[in-house]
């Protein structure tokens, strides 16, 4: 046995096996959470069950489930990158988790990466437990599954951006207060259940420019109607993600 076997080698571990760890553990954080459940696959799945099997909402022709299915999916996305990043976020912040953790061998542009590798990781599980309820209640989608990728990274972003931009600069009250009702609001009048064109061409217009608007038709353009990519709407969510991100990355506060 050399002398240095057992020598002592301290130091931060390598920054992909850092980044590896903490999303994992952000991961588990968030399953565990049953507020972040609740919003994430609770919500989604009974609104996807009951707005199938009801005709409460008029969505023109077609099976219920073809118009309804895509905009689920962008309601799932905003709740796990929007919602509950913010209200996860924001309490961190509160009890000062995120200036010990941004004190650690771990750079602070990392953890966020960590976070929102999780919230990719979530969308994932998100993604196929709805679809196969959607294929359960009869779904037919359509279109390019690159192009629905790439619309669902692009929500991602313009999402984790405005959801890190309220967590890093509101109080963490406040932040589960607004987070909610932003949630709630977006529900109702960006396209995910009720059609945009329910609603008066002034405020048409208006609502066409919402994040979830976009992501909710754009999806609903590909796999209802077979669209091969809707830049319109992509452009949209671009625009956000931008905004969103640039903004969180200046005002964010860690304490």
């Amino acid at each position: 046995m050399s002398a240095g076997t057992y020598t002592p080698r301290p130091g931060a571990a390598p920054l992909p096996r850092m980044i590896g760890a903490q999303t994992a553990l952000e991961t588990r954080m968030l399953l565990r959470n049953g507020e972040q459940l609740l919003l994430t696959v609770i919500i989604p799945t009974l609104l996807l069950v009951l707005f199938s099997a009801v005709d409460i909402v008029d969505t023109g022709s077609g099976a219920s489930v073809d118009f309804l299915a895509p905009g689920i999916l962008a309601l799932a996305v905003m709740s796990t990158a929007f919602t509950g990043q913010a209200i996860a976020t924001g309490f961190e912040r509160r009890y000062g988790v995120l200036k010990r953790l941004g004190a650690s061998p771990l750079p602070r542009w990392a953890l966020m990466t960590a976070k929102t590798l999780s919230v990719l990781v979530t969308e994932v599980l998100q993604v196929l437990l709805l679809t196969a309820i959607a294929f359960a209640l009869g779904w037919s989608p359509q279109g390019n599954p690159l192009s629905v990728l790439l619309l669902l990274v692009l929500g991602t972003a313009a999402f984790s951006g405005l959801g890190l931009l309220m967590a890093g600069t509101l109080k963490a009250e406040a932040t589960l207060a607004a987070a909610n009702l932003v949630f709630l609001l977006l529900l109702v009048g960006g396209g995910v259940i009720v059609p945009l064109d329910k609603f008066p061409d002034a405020v048409q217009s208006v609502l066409g420019l919402l994040p979830i608007s976009a992501l909710s038709e754009g999806l609903r353009d590909v796999l209802q109607h077979g669209a091969s990519m809707p830049w319109g709407q992509a452009g949209i969510l671009a625009v956000w993600a931008v905004l969103g991100l640039g903004a969180a990355a200046k005002f964010f506060r860690w304490e």
